[in-house]
């Protein structure tokens, strides 16, 4: 029974500090030699090693199609537009389609007061979610590439420009911008900009080894011929990538397509969110079993590592828990109990206890208004996993719509384009 328990418990640590630590390690690794051989190709056949543009003649430049749905965002919706009118791309090329997914605020007011040749609104009279509304927007459009937006997300000048420049190779089927997080004035974060720092840093070194799956869904773009999602998709900016990767189409990420969005602004927003990430997490690990084929390649191994040992940890969480208080208590009623082995397993079973008390803590001071502190990190660990948990719950449960509602917060109107919304 004891030996159970330890090994329970060193697979479940083992399988956390992999996904944490061990796999972007790993990562760097392999960064490190795909980077040597690109420089061995350059040296060798002086190939380029980066990106063709096509900056200096448009006609080789793609049509392409910005596609915003919109639900309840009459406090961002002026912005949004008005930011992607300025950006640094061909006019000639450009069309914006804004679908209304039934709002029930001023936001097609607004809209109808925005001139442009450029926007096509359409409305849509019955709430459907996200998926639908840019299903259908898609249909819409003859262009060449799809760039997807949110409202609330704000490009820089170059970002389509820099997104659009990878699709000039034809083995590339989408490609992800950088989202950089602000924090709203008076609101406390917690670790949720440190946590996406460090997921942008993987996403960085996985495109770098040709495994990236997944985008970020506020700035990323598609080939229109390669978009075929699935209905009733929870999170389709993960799955619609994901299932592109799978079928051969290499995801590039490229950090110099920004686009600015702020961090919901309450705790509970935060939360909301990560459990319906959590639900379609869930929806593709069930509806998806191929993807677990080890003999898929390399993006079975990013899959696996990076995705399903991420879903997974509040399972080994509370494995790992439940082990150590297991062997505390064998120990105790042992009378050949190992002393220094016992000490050891009771160290390790109230250092457990410590962090998910200063998790406690932490959600104790939020929810009276205060900064979280020294307990962010241990708060928005549990809080991530408590989410994840809750999100396969919901899955399960058939109670995750594919509709939800927006999240009151402001333009970052700071990092918009100085230029004027009309060119």
């Amino acid at each position: 029974m004891a030996l159970a328990l330890k090994i329970a418990f060193w697979v479940c640590v083992a399988a956390i500090l992999y996904n944490y630590a061990g796999y972007p390690i790993l990562l760097l690794l392999l960064g490190f030699l795909a980077q040597a051989k690109s420089d061995l190709v350059f040296l060798l056949k002086r190939k380029s090693r980066r990106a063709a543009t096509s900056a200096k003649n448009d006609s080789n430049k793609p049509r392409i199609a910005i596609v915003i749905s919109a639900f309840n965002e009459e406090s961002v919706i002026e912005d949004r537009v008005k930011n992607a009118l300025v950006i640094d791309y061909p006019e000639e090329l450009t069309e914006i389609l804004i679908g209304l997914d039934s709002p029930a605020d001023s936001t097609a007011a607004i809209l109808s007061r925005i001139q442009s040749p450029r926007i096509q609104v359409f409305h849509f009279p019955t709430r459907r979610g996200k998926l639908a509304v840019i299903t259908d927007l898609a249909e819409r459009t003859s262009a060449e590439i799809l760039v997807f937006t949110d409202a609330n997300t704000m490009f820089e000048d170059d970002c389509v420009a820099n997104l659009v420049r990878h699709f000039s190779d034809p083995r590339v089927g989408a490609v992800s911008g950088e989202e950089v997080r602000l924090t709203a004035e008076g609101t406390d974060p917690a670790a949720e900009g440190l946590y996406w720092k460090y997921e942008s840093a993987l996403k960085i070194l996985e495109s770098r080894v040709r495994c990236l799956h997944s985008a970020n869904g506020g700035v990323y773009a598609i080939r229109r011929e390669l978009f075929r999602p699935e209905p009733n998709l929870i999170v389709e900016d993960f799955q619609i990538p994901l299932d592109l990767r799978f079928r051969g189409h290499w995801i590039v990420y490229d950090p110099d397509a920004t686009g600015v969005e702020e961090i919901a602004p309450t705790f509970g927003s935060q939360f909301e969110r990560r459990v319906r990430l959590g639900a379609g997490n869930f929806q593709t690990l069930f509806g998806h079993p191929e993807y677990l084929n080890p003999f898929r390649g390399r993006v079975a191994f990013a899959y696996w590592s990076h995705r399903v040992l991420r879903w997974i940890t509040p399972i080994l969480m509370i494995t790992a828990f439940a082990s150590t208080a297991g062997l505390v208590i064998a120990a105790a009623f042992a009378a050949t109990a190992d002393p220094l082995r016992s000490k050891f397993y009771l160290v390790l079973f109230v250092s457990q206890c410590v962090f998910y008390a200063l998790a406690m803590a932490g959600f104790w001071l939020k929810k009276g208004g205060k900064s979280a502190g020294l307990c962010r990190i241990p708060l928005y660990f549990c809080t991530m996993n408590s989410a994840m948990l809750f999100g396969m719950f919901r899955y399960l449960g058939r109670r995750q719509s594919t509709a939800w509602a927006a999240t009151p917060r402001k333009a970052p109107a700071e990092v918009l384009p100085s230029r004027s919304a009309e060119r």
